[in-house]
């Protein structure tokens, strides 16, 4: 198993992460035409890949790791691949004194919220009315519970209303200078998102 995740991590040009009992394994395989994660799968009992999803390029997702664990073993860590030094910051709240709790919820159901957003059974719903992007990427961040890397601040007002959709699907739609790092469960069949990150390209002067 060590010398064929070798060839494949070569042949990919991803790293690939044997689980122990994996690396002195012996294993008889053959397939053909077969994608990415099929192939995986009739490789070990449990397999992990991150992904990166650019959402401007129109590309499918690009594999950055492939973790080819042993049955029982836990999940890597978040971090194993997709890593990041910035992390932008959301703070919220009343900063003024004087202003009672009740005053405050009162005044809250008072006007509707120019911003939901909301993450059920894996699905998330965004409601903006002329929000900044980079406070709607925030709060997504917050509520998916991953980190948000905003590379700059020149970030157009957003008026969205999307409803139950994959993560990738929302941000596709929100703007195409977003990166999300996502992990792939293939064994449970599960997608989680890992990073948020959103950077307008370089202009070259002419």
């Amino acid at each position: 198993m060590s010398d064929v995740s070798q060839a494949l991590s070569k042949q990919l040009k991803v790293p690939i992460f044997l689980g122990t009992e994996r690396q002195n394994e012996f294993i008889t395989v053959e397939f053909s035409e077969l994608t990415l994660e099929p192939a995986l799968q009739l490789m070990s009992p449990s397999v992990y890949v991150d992904y990166e999803i650019d959402t401007g390029s129109g590309e499918p997702p690009k594999p950055l790791g492939i973790f080819l664990y042993d049955t029982n073993q836990s999940e890597p860590p978040a971090t194993a691949i997709v890593t990041g030094t910035n992390q932008s910051m959301l703070i919220e709240g009343n900063t003024e004194d004087g202003v009672s709790p009740e005053e405050e919820e009162a005044k809250k159901k008072a006007e509707e919220h120019p911003l939901r957003i909301t993450y059920e059974n894996k699905l998330l719903s965004v409601k903006a009315k002329k929000q900044p992007l980079s406070l709607v990427l925030l709060k997504i961040g917050e509520e998916l519970g991953i980190p948000v890397d905003l590379q700059t601040q020149n970030l157009t007002e957003v008026d969205a209303e999307i409803s139950k959709l994959p993560v990738e699907d929302v941000v596709r739609q929100l703007s195409p200078h977003i990166r999300l790092f996502v992990r792939a469960d293939l064994t449970r069949a599960e997608k989680r998102a890992l990073r948020l990150v959103y950077a307008e390209p370089i202009k070259v002067a002419q």
